[in-house]
């Protein structure tokens, strides 16, 4: 798997972990939606991911998102 495959795989199980947690524990959780959601958006414009930065330097191939 490159690092964009992994970053969706990553943010998917994240957002559907939260909007679980947000229905059935306490809606607080929501909040870790938005902020995977914002993080998303902005990485779109700019390109700048943490994660596929350490993914990078753990030596994961790159895709064409985040080269």
């Amino acid at each position: 798997m490159n690092i964009d495959r992994i970053i969706f795989a990553v943010a998917g199980t994240f957002i559907i972990a939260s909007v679980s947690l947000g229905y059935f524990v306490h809606p607080a959780w929501l909040l870790l939606t938005a902020f995977i959601g914002l993080n998303m958006l902005q990485a779109a414009f700019t390109g700048f991911c943490p994660a596929a930065i350490i993914l990078k330097r753990l030596g994961k191939r790159p895709g064409c998102a985040f080269e």
